[in-house]
């Protein structure tokens, strides 16, 4: 993930590029995240932060998220990425009953009565979720006190203006221009 901060404080905008790392780290989003720019302007004051995904946010399914074959009686099931193992749980549990799912191990699992056709195609994560949690982590980076704030999204860009005064159409305008400029489009 790179971090550019455009901002005249360099202890702040060090402190900064740590808090917002830290943040998508701790929630597993940093790895969704290409490019991120901060605009720190706590004078005015103005915060835009513009963040570009390496895709945009799409359903995920079992098939997406593990390896499934055909097994006697069933499926087998290896999760080849770990965040997503609660979630093919909580699925292969809701559709077909715990007494049917059998778990190996913390990535392994048997699932008896199943076609890999259909357990390939649950969807266990929607793009939506993960937007939605790197919203919030971006508001947690903001300062305290932070009232108002424009949320632009178009694609795989998401950027947010924010102040505590009144947002004025000049800073929706200079978020917007950021916005294009982390490869944004006008319809937001």
């Amino acid at each position: 993930m790179d971090i550019e901060i455009i901002g005249g404080d360099p202890y702040g905008n060090e402190a900064y590029v740590k808090l917002f790392d830290d943040i998508m780290s701790d929630l597993n989003k940093a790895v969704l995240i290409d490019k991120v720019q901060l605009t720190l302007e706590p004078a005015t004051p103005l915060f835009i932060f513009s963040i570009v995904l390496r895709a945009a946010p799409s359903a995920k399914t079992i098939g997406d998220v593990a390896t499934v074959r055909t097994d006697v009686g069933g499926v087998h099931i290896t999760i080849t990425q770990e965040r997503y193992a609660p979630d093919i749980l909580k699925e292969l549990w809701a559709r077909y009953g715990r007494k049917a799912v059998y778990q190996q191990t913390r990535f392994d699992m048997d699932v008896q009565g199943a076609k890999e056709e259909d357990v390939s195609a649950i969807v266990v994560a929607s793009g939506e979720d993960d937007r939605r949690e790197i919203m919030g982590a971006i508001w947690r980076t903001m300062p305290e006190g932070i009232k108002n704030r424009k949320t632009l999204i178009s694609g795989n860009v998401i950027t947010v203006v924010a102040t505590e005064e009144v947002l004025l159409p000049e800073m929706i305008e200079r978020g917007m221009q950021v916005h294009k400029a982390m490869g944004g489009s006008d319809d937001v």
